[in-house]
């Protein structure tokens, strides 16, 4: 049988988006959506400087994932990769704008993975963002920055703050794009990642069988 490769999953704007965006329109009195924005620090653009003590304040003791629902198809990708690879979540849980608040960051993200994708191994779940220092074979991530060059198979995941990178951008660095959007970008990393012979699920099949 042979060897299953390595894949380095990301969490954030990957597997779902946290309940960051709720949290800036509850603190604003706004109703910004995703696509609103084209950076990535969202607290940045919506906050004003003045209120960012508040805001961090506002965060302390919230659960950024109580109600995060995964991403489109998140569930039924992941469940076909599973077979035919090791998933190790690899994701960030610090805050750089309240590093003291972080810690709880930790746990809500284990609890919430370990809840909405139960296929997964809880021994690989690897929270740092020191991405460089883990090998694989895949890496799937939202953030360029993050991908590896020494990974030889690197998918920047569509989000609202990488609509703007292109595709010369990508292709000095060697990277694949699934798409931009994220509402289907999970069926794009099928594409690039499955064979439909292998695959069970008849929607992500069809999907991947388009030309």
């Amino acid at each position: 049988m042979e060897k299953k490769k390595d894949l380095l999953l990301d969490v954030d704007e990957v597997v779902c988006f946290p309940g960051f965006l709720e949290a800036i329109n509850e603190f604003m009195g706004t109703s910004y959506v995703v696509d609103d924005f084209t950076e990535y620090y969202m607290d940045e653009v919506a906050i004003p400087k003045e209120r960012f003590d508040d805001f961090n304040r506002f965060l302390d003791g919230r659960n950024l994932y109580e109600h995060a629902e995964l991403l489109p198809y998140a569930k039924e990708v992941i469940e076909e990769l599973n077979r035919l690879y090791n998933i190790f979540i690899c994701s960030s849980c610090v805050n750089p704008f309240n590093i003291l608040g972080s810690g709880r960051l930790f746990a809500d993200k284990y609890n919430y993975l370990i809840s909405s994708l139960p296929i997964l191994l809880p021994e690989n779940f690897i929270f740092t963002n020191a991405k460089h220092l883990i090998r694989a074979d895949v890496q799937v991530d939202d953030r360029l920055s993050n991908l590896d060059e020494r990974v030889e198979k690197r998918i920047l995941f569509p989000s609202y703050h990488n609509k703007l990178i292109t595709p010369e951008d990508l292709t000095k660095k060697g990277v694949l794009r699934a798409g931009y959007d994220w509402r289907i970008g999970w069926l794009e990393v099928a594409k690039l990642l499955l064979d439909p012979s292998q695959v069970t699920n008849e929607k992500v099949k069809q999907y991947i069988k388009k030309p």
